[in-house]
């Protein structure tokens, strides 16, 4: 496999441009390898290969189907590692604890829902003499993101080939090794050629190509809410079907009855995760006016005992952030709300003293954090928690509801039935109570400006159907 070709109809393929991309090692700001930056004509070439592969593929029993998802998990799971380390060279996730067993398990995740749900699948229902058949949407374009590589193409490619779709990838041209890798798992596995392709590129060119071809039935897009409404535009005069999963500014609640130790270790340790990397991520620790010097002295012990560092070493839990753009966005946001006159309870602006190279960010924790604070309305996507303080429940929610956004959100309280209530008035398409970890059967995906429809489990899997109504059907 040349990280310079492209897979397209079963098969790596050069490129048509001679124009190549730097992927760099975040922790070492070293070049690792070059990919091509794809044309217009390489993502038509490998639509045609979709649109030809489509009527045979959707034409697969559910049998067969089947049969090439176990394949998949079979090849897979012996590459495993190959991804993981992937993952932990293009864009810095500590392999023992991100890596390896959250990134690169998510994919296995995924695939093992997706054939449980196409195993007991009803595709169609009898209504009277109406047959509602639910069948394949056709070619679906994929445009995932950096942060999340192969997690976020695994809840887009699983569902598909469940479903019976065919499909062009654009991953991060930032993070594009791992899907180089899976592409070469797809094709081991014995994936029908046609049915999977994947062309490098930037957005403007692959993406803004794949969203707006005639010949995409369906776009699903992973990123930030502006490129997700770039995406939405360029699909619009073709009229497709577009799924959104876009950014976050999630808050976690802790009411006043809460294991408060324990409450602020899972916070902290969710927003450090992966670097502050994840959009769900509950960056808005709110937290009782009463109690706030309490948790500002958790978090921060907490934070002490964090190590970031080298990603391939097992005591890391840090890595770096993935790339220098996103390190330059970091530490600007960081001095933005020590200017705005937020507490700086730990971390600030510069790298951890002991590490001189690498896309390093100080974990930080900013306290007595006000709504009207950019810290707590613009998304950070680095490790950054903002604890802000309430007086009421209601005035908490009405704090949580208070954002552009509504991707995901958490309740902590030793009465489940008042954090239940809590958790049914966030408007998120998520949420936690007590740190319950997400589900990869249930759906996930945003309200408001965090994006339209759902990934994940049955409510994902049925984005890849059509609904046909065959009225007669049943008639004598």
């Amino acid at each position: 496999m040349n990280t310079e070709d492209f897979y397209i109809d079963g098969q790596w393929v050069s490129p048509q441009s001679s124009q190549r991309f730097n992927v760099v090692n975040p922790a070492n700001e070293q070049v690792i390898t070059k990919i091509s930056l794809g044309t217009k004509a390489d993502v038509e070439n490998a639509i045609t290969a979709a649109r030809n592969a489509f009527q045979s593929y959707s034409s697969f029993t559910r049998e067969q189907r089947l049969d090439l998802l176990n394949s998949i998990m079979s090849v897979y799971k012996s590459r495993m590692g190959e991804v993981a380390d992937a993952i932990t060279t293009e864009m810095g996730a500590p392999f023992k604890s991100v890596s390896f067993p959250m990134q690169a398990g998510a994919m296995l995740g995924h695939l093992k829902v997706a054939s449980k749900i196409l195993k007991d699948y009803n595709f169609y229902e009898d209504q009277g003499t109406t047959r509602i058949q639910r069948e394949a949407i056709g070619v679906c374009g994929f445009i995932t993101p950096w942060n999340w590589p192969i997690q976020q193409i695994a809840c887009k490619v699983a569902p598909a080939l469940a479903a019976g779709c065919t499909m062009v990838l654009k991953p991060s041209e930032l993070s594009p090794l791992s899907a180089l890798v899976f592409a070469d798992i797809l094709h081991e596995a014995g994936v029908p050629k046609g049915v999977f392709n994947l062309v490098n590129g930037d957005g403007e060119t692959v993406g803004s190509t794949i969203a707006s071809h005639p010949e995409v039935d369906f776009v699903s897009f992973t990123g930030s809410t502006n490129a997700g409404i770039s995406v939405s535009k360029a699909a619009a005069p073709t009229v497709k079907k577009v799924a959104l999963e876009l950014g976050g500014k999630s808050a976690n609640i802790l009411l006043d009855d809460t294991n408060f130790p324990a409450a602020v270790a899972g916070a902290v340790g969710g927003v450090m995760l992966n670097s502050g990397q994840t959009c769900a991520a509950a960056s808005r620790l709110l937290v009782p006016r009463a109690k706030m010097a309490e948790v500002e002295s958790i978090a921060k012990a907490v934070i002490t005992k964090l190590t970031v560092g080298d990603p391939r070493k097992d005591e890391t839990n840090i890595g770096p952030v993935a790339n220098q753009i996103q390190y330059t966005k970091v530490q600007k946001i960081i001095g933005t709300g020590i200017d705005e006159g937020a507490v700086l309870v730990a971390g600030g602006v510069g790298k951890p003293d002991d590490l001189t190279g690498g896309y390093f960010v100080k974990p930080t924790i900013f306290s007595d954090v006000t709504r009207d604070m950019m810290i707590a309305r613009e998304e950070i996507f680095g490790p950054v928690l903002c604890v802000m303080p309430y007086d009421t429940d209601e005035e908490a929610i009405e704090i949580a509801n208070d954002s552009e956004y509504g991707l995901s959100g958490s309740v902590s309280s030793s009465n489940l039935e008042r954090a239940r209530k809590v958790a049914l008035r966030l408007r998120t398409g998520s949420v936690h109570v007590n740190n319950a970890m997400p589900d990869l059967k249930a759906p996930f995906g945003g309200y408001k400006k965090s994006g339209l429809g759902r990934e994940w489990g049955i409510y994902g899997f049925e984005e890849f159907l059509e609904i046909k109504s065959i009225f007669g059907y049943g008639a004598e």
